[in-house]
């Protein structure tokens, strides 16, 4: 799989929470996680999606003058997926907010979006953009 190029990036409250979420819930894929210096947050994560790119996520620093400048979520993304009818059955055993139901779109894209516990948006279809 190629290195990803575009990086969306979501600054959390708790990050630890959302990276257990998207990967039992979704099925991400943790790649890095740097915990800070006293192992109960996470500074900088990076998590891969096995149909190709990633995400990166860390927790708010109010202590770091670069991430002052940065807004905080919550975010939106959308991730290509070719099982959007099986990622959305996780959803909802999982308990994940489902705002917006699997539907079939008139430019045949077929998807789901749901909240991670932050209040994140992850809409999940099969449109590849292509």
């Amino acid at each position: 799989m190629p290195n990803p190029t575009v990086w969306p990036t979501i600054r959390c409250k708790n990050t630890r929470l959302v990276i257990d979420f998207l990967t039992t819930t979704f099925g991400f894929h943790e790649q890095l996680v740097i915990a800070n210096e006293t192992g109960k947050g996470v500074v900088h994560a990076q998590l891969r999606w096995p149909g190709g790119g990633g995400v990166m996520l860390g927790d708010e620093a109010s202590d770091n003058p670069a991430h002052l400048e940065l807004p905080n979520g919550p975010s939106s993304v959308y991730v290509v997926t070719d099982q959007p009818d099986e990622l959305h059955r996780r959803a909802v055993e999982s308990g994940a907010n489902i705002i917006r139901g699997l539907t079939d779109e008139d430019y045949g894209s077929r998807g789901f979006a749901a909240t991670d516990p932050e209040g994140n948006v992850w809409s999940f279809g099969t449109y590849s953009g292509g």
